[in-house]
């Protein structure tokens, strides 16, 4: 009998996201176990103890526990556009201020009665710094993508996190003055890839059917 790769996954983490964006990219068929965090099922903590998503069980049964390196796993077997062959290093500097000093004040944005040490306003300021970075970028390259003339590796790495942004105050966002980055972010929220990711599924329980992803 096949087996096929475990992912935990939950929908709306843009960690998860991102590993569901290569994967179904790559169009890699795994078994998909939705996770609930309130309620994290035991077999997930059992092969990672960070406790969060996503959590890569390879066919092989190698455990990838990094939404990064679940992505380089998954476009490493199968890349048909070409999402990799992209300068790395400027690639890295992006994700690397995405995943680190945005995402910071990206928390503290969206999770502001949390951090009552600074306006709501402050974390966003503070987060409008990266939104600058990729409106520069974005300029460089006709709007079009972050490095080069179409979407690649970074474009997916970092999208989930600036739609996350986007979504703590969408009137405020549609507003801002960041022309371009506004586009891009429309032109991937329509495609078809985000779309077939954003799929609702239930919660996973060990003892039910299977559930496979992409849907095919």
């Amino acid at each position: 009998m096949e087996t096929y790769p475990v992912l935990y996954s939950f929908r709306r983490c843009p960690y998860a996201m991102r590993a569901r964006l290569a994967i179904s990219q790559a169009n890699i068929k795994c078994e998909l176990r939705e996770v609930v965090l309130k309620d994290k099922p035991e077999s997930m903590l059992l092969l990672s103890d960070k406790g969060t998503v996503p959590v890569l069980l390879t066919s092989e049964k190698k455990v990838i526990e990094q939404s990064i390196d679940v992505m380089r796993w998954a476009l490493n077997i199968n890349d048909p556009d070409e999402w990799c062959n992209e300068d790395e290093s400027q690639s890295q500097y992006l994700i690397d201020y995405n995943d680190n000093e945005f995402k910071h004040f990206l928390d503290r944005y969206k999770y502001h009665v949390g951090y009552p040490e600074h306006s709501q306003e402050y974390y966003r300021e503070n987060a409008e710094s990266f939104l600058k970075l990729i409106e520069k970028q974005l300029s460089e390259n006709k709007g079009v993508a972050l490095l080069g003339n179409k979407i690649s590796f970074v474009d997916m790495a970092i999208f989930p996190f600036i739609r996350q942004f986007a979504m703590v105050d969408l009137d405020w966002f549609k507003a801002s003055p960041y022309d371009l980055l506004k586009k891009w972010f429309s032109n991937i929220e329509k495609t078809d890839l985000f779309q077939g990711c954003m799929k609702k599924y239930d919660q996973w329980l060990p003892e039910q059917s299977p559930v496979y992803f992409p849907a095919i």
